[in-house]
């Protein structure tokens, strides 16, 4: 397995750590005035989120991780359980619903996701940055109600509730960034 060292850290590389998948998010080489230089790093674990900052000796080495993302389409769930679609083998995987991040409530059928996994293992689910929703239940919006930046909560298709603009009624359809959870526009039907 291909091996590298602390010296070589860039951003988004992966590596495993007393067994761990890490990823490195911000990187630093320090040389002071004394003593030894060493890189200070601050990653995170791949699998549980956690954030950590460390500094490494330079020629510290580390197994590299290889991450696997793969499009996979959401297919249908039972119970806890989310299967999802290998569009080249047709192989449905099921996924448990603790793999699953807040942002997949914005996820409908047949939708595309980037499933992550690492030596076979799924850890993560990424769903589509955007999504287009339709709006199944909201207020109505009245006439003259142009205030702006005045909210309202309303439902979507895929059971959710979100902060809408006044103007918005049942049946539209709303771009969503997933990564938010923030409306960002109505759609042209």
């Amino acid at each position: 397995m291909a091996t590298i060292s602390a010296s070589d850290f860039r951003n988004g590389v992966t590596f495993e750590m007393d067994g761990k998948v890490m990823q490195v998010v911000e990187f630093q080489h320090v040389k002071p005035g004394k003593g030894a230089a060493f890189v200070r790093t601050k990653m995170k674990n791949v699998i549980t989120g956690a954030v950590t900052e460390t500094s490494f000796n330079p020629t510290a080495k580390f197994e590299q991780a290889f991450v696997e993302r793969k499009d996979m389409e959401y297919s249908y769930n039972d119970g806890d359980l989310y299967y999802f679609m290998d569009p080249e083998t047709f192989d449905m995987v099921p996924i448990g619903k603790d793999t699953l991040s807040d942002s997949f409530r914005f996820v409908k059928e047949n939708m595309t996701c980037k499933i992550m996994s690492y030596k076979g293992n799924v850890f993560g689910v990424e769903p589509p940055n955007f999504v287009d929703l339709e709006v199944t239940e909201t207020d109505p919006g009245f006439k003259g109600d142009t205030a702006t930046n005045v909210m309202k909560p309303a439902t979507l298709e895929t059971g959710t509730e979100i902060k809408v603009p006044l103007f918005i009624n049942p049946g539209d359809k709303i771009k969503i960034d997933t990564r938010t959870g923030e409306y960002l526009e109505r759609c042209k039907n």
